[in-house]
C-alpha cells in the first residue's frame, strides 16, 4: 500500500512578528526564514515520516527554487514525480505573530497549471489497496478528476479542500475521508456547530468527516453510522499552527497506508500536530521518523492493553 499525495510545492518565506501590520503599516519583523513549503509537499513529508511509501506529484518551475526544491525533496520521498513547467515557481510568504497564529500569501501559477493526469500518468500508478490525499491548490476540475480516477482504481480517496475559495463548494462524492478545519466546515456547510457540519458533508457525498478543532481536538463521524467520536486535544505550548494542518492530514494517510484504523490514526495525528505547533515553519515543523514512530507505537500499545 502506498500514499500518492498529490498537489503542490513552493518556497516559504516565514515573517515573524510582535504582531501583524495594519492597513498601510510597514513592520521590522522579529526574523525571518525561507524553507520548502505547499500543503502538498508538507502532507507528503508527514505521510513519508510516518513510514508509509509516499509517491508525492506536484509542479514546479524551472528556475533556481525548482533545483532546491527538487533535491531537498529527494531525501524524504521514495518518488516525486514533478513536471518542470515554464513558469516561476510557487511561493508563499507567511507572517506569524507573537501568539503563532498565521496570515499566508501564496503565488500559485504552478498548481493552477498542473494536471497530474495528463503530466505524470497518476491514474496508471494506483494500486487498488493505495491511498490518495489532494488538497484544495489545485484547480478544482482537476482535483475532482484525480479523486474520480482514484475511486476507479479502487484506492481509498483523502480530501482536504483547503485553501477554500469562499462561497465555494467542493465536491465531496468522490472522497472516502474529508479533512477540514471548523471554519472550512461552517464555510461549506453553512453550519457553526461542528457536528451538524460534518453530518452535512456526509450528506454531500463523503464517506467519513474529520473536523479539526484547534486546542480542543477534533471530530469524527462516519457515513456507516456509529456515535461522532470527539477527540480531545493534547496541552501544547504554541509557537506556530502554521505547519499543523498539513501534518494531521499526511500522518492520517501515512497510517492509514499502514493499514491503521481512522479512529487510531487521528489520534496519532492530533499528537503529532501537538508536537508541530511546538516548532517554527511549516515543513521543518513536522515530527521527526523516529517521533512519528513513537506517537504511533503510543498508540497501537494502547489499543493492545
Amino acid at each position: 500500500m502506498r500514499v500518492h499525495v498529490v498537489g503542490n510545492v513552493c518556497i516559504d518565506t516565514t515573517f515573524r512578528l510582535g504582531r501583524f501590520a495594519r492597513p498601510g503599516e510597514t513592520l521590522n519583523a522579529d526574523g525571518h526564514s525561507d524553507g520548502i513549503g505547499g500543503k502538498g509537499a508538507n502532507q507528503a513529508v508527514a505521510a513519508a515520516r510516518t513510514g508509509a511509501p509516499v509517491d508525492f506529484l506536484a509542479a514546479t518551475g524551472t528556475d533556481a527554487a525548482a533545483r532546491t526544491i527538487r533535491e531537498m525533496l529527494s531525501e524524504e520521498f521514495d518518488t516525486a514525480l514533478m513536471p518542470a513547467l515554464e513558469l516561476p515557481t510557487d511561493r508563499s510568504t507567511i507572517m506569524v505573530d507573537a501568539s503563532g497564529e498565521n496570515i499566508i500569501v501564496s503565488g500559485v501559477t504552478c498548481a493552477e497549471a498542473f494536471d497530474p493526469l495528463l503530466q505524470t500518468g497518476l491514474a496508471a500508478s494506483i494500486g487498488d489497496r493505495d491511498i490518495v490525499l489532494l488538497q484544495g491548490n489545485l484547480r478544482a476540475d482537476v482535483t475532482i478528476a484525480c479523486l474520480k480516477a482514484a475511486k476507479a482504481s479502487g484506492a481509498t480517496t483523502v480530501f482536504n479542500p483547503s485553501p477554500l475559495v469562499p462561497g465555494s463548494s467542493p465536491d465531496l462524492a468522490a472522497a472516502d475521508i474529508v479533512i477540514v478545519n471548523e471554519g472550512e466546515a461552517a464555510g461549506i456547510s453553512g453550519h457553526a456547530d461542528p457536528l451538524e457540519a460534518a453530518r452535512d458533508l456526509i450528506s454531500r457525498g463523503a464517506g467519513s468527516v474529520v473536523i479539526t478543532l484547534g486546542a480542543r481536538g477534533c471530530l469524527v463521524v462516519d457515513r456507516a453510522g456509529g456515535a461522532p467520536d470527539w477527540v480531545k486535544g493534547l496541552r501544547a505550548d504554541v509557537v506556530d499552527t502554521s505547519g499543523a494542518g498539513d501534518v494531521f492530514c499526511g500522518c492520517i494517510a501515512g497510517c492509514l497506508a499502514q493499514k491503521i484504523p481512522l479512529g487510531h490514526a487521528v489520534r496519532i495525528a492530533t499528537a503529532a500536530a501537538a508536537l508541530s505547533v511546538g516548532r517554527t515553519g511549516t515543513m521543518q515543523s513536522c515530527p521527526s521518523q523516529q517521533e512519528m514512530a513513537h506517537l504511533i507505537d503510543m498508540e497501537m500499545e494502547t489499543e493492545n492493553a
